[in-house]
């Protein structure tokens, strides 16, 4: 091969990498490294139902209760 042909094939490679690195700056930039560990965190996720009153009234107790505990700021006039 001559030199002219290995300077055409590395040009040609720039170009290529040019034009794709906004694709690629997403897919393995800082965006899809955000997005890959998201996934996996919502990947541990579960949502749990539940059809008992018991439970519900329960759980509105420990919110108002939690509610009551947190401190307030009084509005000075």
């Amino acid at each position: 091969m001559s030199v002219v042909w290995i300077a055409l094939f590395v040009a040609a490679i720039a170009v290529l990498v040019a034009a794709e690195w906004p694709r690629l700056e997403r897919a393995l930039g800082r965006e899809g490294r955000k997005g890959r560990e998201r996934a996996r965190r919502k990947a541990n996720l579960k949502v749990i139902r539940t059809e008992d009153s018991d439970s519900l009234e329960e759980f509105a107790a420990s919110v108002e209760r939690d509610l009551s505990r947190l401190p307030t700021i009084d509005k000075r006039d």
